[in-house]
């Protein structure tokens, strides 16, 4: 989709642009803001948020998407909340080198607004809680709609949570050029997970993902673009927090697998470290390490040579073997009255010859760069 070629992350698959942002596998619209919380919460929460990104390649600017949010939650008596989240995209560029009709020749270019939003009610019931969810989201050639149910319990001891949770999605594809008209896409997504409290210091959760979908996957936008018409991924992520009490500080460690029937495994290592500072202030400096090997359909440059044109085929480079690094800071600051303020810039660069076992040849190193903003308030 128009919007949808901004991607750069091709390992995760729920609105691609945004696996830059997003380190874990969640399901769209099943984990609540208060997920972990073991109890209705007692306050409200606003906070609004604004991400920059923009992306280039050598000699080329690509991609740039302007995205403000506004997110809140509600108590609703002693053992309920409801909370929404409204996002508008604003994105404008060119999209990736190679067989691109948006870009280039054609002189279209990529320009496409999305509004979207969801609604979770979550219900708290003697140490268990559940959430109910609906999510909608509009572009000028896509619409997605999707509901979600997810089920936690925890132990007597409060020491360990169970979660499981459901999702399906609802897409229709109405590509700009006219390629994809009214074409169909249904998702079904399953997930279970363990949170497991250590010790007064340390925190380990696990999580496992599957999701099948079938319909249309091929990039209207992209030439010679013809991907099967089903997709079934399974991912596991893990996350390990440790606070070490001598320096106040808490680091963070996440890994991620992912396994795709399109043909491509990727892995994901990630390191934060949380630092209270002075007169309120929190820096996180964050590291991140990503490696995917290509589609089984996926074609090095030069393409078309050699292709057969019932097969299954791809020039899209996310679909590519490559590795990438993401290096970003975060500083948050505590204010009066229930206030948080904070700003993150993060920068990505892609390579094929960071792929551990080497990547495709003959592309490009591929760079972005996004910076958020975001202020919140509790009542």
């Amino acid at each position: 989709m128009a919007a949808g070629v901004a991607a750069t992350d091709a390992a995760a698959t729920d609105r691609e642009r945004s696996a830059l942002i997003v380190a874990a596998l969640a399901l769209p619209g099943i984990l609540p803001a208060n997920a972990y919380a073991q109890a209705a919460p007692d306050e409200a929460l606003v906070a609004l948020r604004y991400y920059d990104y923009r992306d280039w390649q050598p000699g080329a600017a690509r991609m740039s998407v302007r995205s403000p949010s506004l997110y809140a939650l509600m108590p609703l008596g002693e053992n309920s909340a409801i909370e929404t989240t409204l996002v508008h995209d604003t994105m404008s560029g060119a999209s990736p080198l190679f067989h691109d009709t948006l870009s280039g020749a054609s002189g279209i270019g990529v320009t496409d607004h999305r509004a979207a939003g969801d609604v979770k009610l979550t219900t708290y019931i003697d140490g268990n809680a559940l959430a109910a969810g609906v999510a909608y989201s509009h572009e000028r050639d896509y619409i997605s709609r999707a509901a979600s149910l997810e089920w936690r319990h925890w132990t007597d001891d409060r020491n360990r949570t169970y979660a499981i949770g459901l999702g399906a999605a609802r897409d229709r594809i109405h590509s700009v050029n006219a390629i994809a008209t009214s074409r169909r896409r249904e998702t079904y997504d399953l997930l279970l997970g363990v949170t497991q409290v250590l010790n007064a210091g340390a925190v380990v959760e696990s999580t496992l993902t599957w999701s099948q979908g079938r319909g249309y996957y091929s990039d209207p936008y992209k030439l010679l673009d013809a991907r099967p018409d089903r997709r079934r991924i399974v991912s596991w992520l893990t996350r390990y927090n440790q606070y070490l009490p001598r320096m106040d500080a808490t680091v963070r460690i996440a890994y991620r697998y992912l396994d795709d029937s399109f043909g491509d495994r990727s892995h994901m290592v990630e390191a934060s470290w949380v630092q209270p500072l002075p007169a309120g202030f929190t820096l996180t400096p964050t590291l991140r390490y990503y490696t995917q090997s290509a589609a089984r359909f996926y074609r090095d440059p030069p393409f078309p040579q050699g292709f057969v044109d019932s097969d299954v085929h791809t020039a899209d480079t996310r679909l590519s073997a490559f590795g990438a690094v993401t290096a970003g800071v975060r500083l948050a600051k505590a204010l009066p009255g229930a206030v948080t303020v904070d700003v993150a810039f993060n920068f990505y660069r892609q390579k094929p010859s960071w792929r551990a076992g080497g990547g495709s040849p003959g592309l490009d190193e591929f760079s972005a760069r996004w910076i958020e903003a975001g202020i919140e308030k509790r009542f």
